[in-house]
């Protein structure tokens, strides 16, 4: 089994790294194999609503001018998907949200390609905007119809200057509880 994160900061190593660290450090001491894609100095481009993906019907996006056919062909060998994302102005990183888009549209015109696989997500935030932003990550997986574990309390961890969020130790908590929730439910369906 196989889990792929995705982390859509500008930073590499800041504080939504760490978060989606702690859920992968618990995956991996229960034998879950995991890769982490950072968007950090990427550009992806939002939906184009050309609907060619509907069309062509080959699990990719028709623009292949960016990563995002890497993510998409990632994504689909993967069992579990756990997607990051810091907050600036109360809602997802502009990376993150062409994901959801790009990702969402290919999903519906392929059969709903991510069904039944476990999706998780997370926030970084500094002080408030993160419920948004989990929500708009979690209603793309409910839309996906992936599979949902939750945890100790939102998956939401506070800190703004890189490192930071390591100090929040219920939002670690937190994260260790999700990776634990996350596995448990990977190995129940898979």
């Amino acid at each position: 089994m196989k889990v792929l994160a995705i982390n859509a900061s500008a930073r590499k190593e800041g504080n939504t790294n760490i978060l989606l660290n702690t859920v992968l450090d618990e995956l991996k001491k229960e034998g879950i194999q995991t890769e982490l894609i950072s968007l950090a100095g990427q550009t992806i481009e939002g939906c184009k609503a050309c609907y060619k993906c509907f069309k062509n019907k080959d699990l990719r996006c028709a623009f292949k001018k960016d990563m995002l056919n890497d993510i998409l062909e990632k994504m689909e060998s993967s069992e579990g998907i756990l997607l990051g994302s810091p907050t600036y102005f109360s809602d997802v990183t502009a990376n993150m949200r062409a994901v959801i888009e790009r990702c969402g549209f290919v999903g519906r015109a392929n059969d709903y390609m991510f069904k039944r696989k476990v999706g998780a997500s997370l926030v970084a935030v500094r002080r408030a905007g993160a419920i948004p932003a989990f929500n708009s990550m979690n209603l793309f997986l409910h839309y996906m119809q992936m599979v949902m574990p939750g945890a100790s309390y939102w998956s939401i961890g506070i800190g703004r200057d890189p490192g930071e969020v390591s100090k929040d130790l219920e939002g670690i908590q937190t994260m260790q509880s999700l990776g634990q929730n996350m596995a448990w439910l990977m190995k129940k369906l898979f």
